[in-house]
């Protein structure tokens, strides 16, 4: 399974790269594939390619401030988490998905 995420915040500094980091060991620890874009103060890195997108099973968006180019998520399921959020509970949510959307 793969899922692609976006991560931003308002800084865009530290809680962005935190968020990225959890997601990305939170995939590891249950067998998904996880991939994050983030979006910051250095703009966009590790923009996500079409690809990843379209075998994607869900995006995963931080929603603390606005995420650029959004629009290329339409049509796939989208679950929004605030970036402590993502931090906290990491684990929990990769398993949810997981659980929800099977292998």
């Amino acid at each position: 399974m793969k899922i692609v995420c976006v991560t931003s915040c308002p800084s865009g500094v530290a809680h962005t790269y935190l968020a990225a980091e959890a997601l990305v060991l939170s995939g590891e620890k249950y067998g998904v594939d996880v991939i994050v874009e983030t979006q910051g103060g250095a703009g966009i890195e590790n923009q996500l390619s079409s690809k990843d997108i379209s075998e994607a099973a869900c995006v995963i968006l931080s929603n603390d401030i606005y995420i650029q180019k959004v629009e290329r998520f339409i049509g796939k399921k989208v679950v929004k988490f605030s970036v402590s959020d993502i931090i906290k509970k990491s684990d929990a949510i990769i398993s949810k998905i997981k659980n929800a959307l099977g292998d």
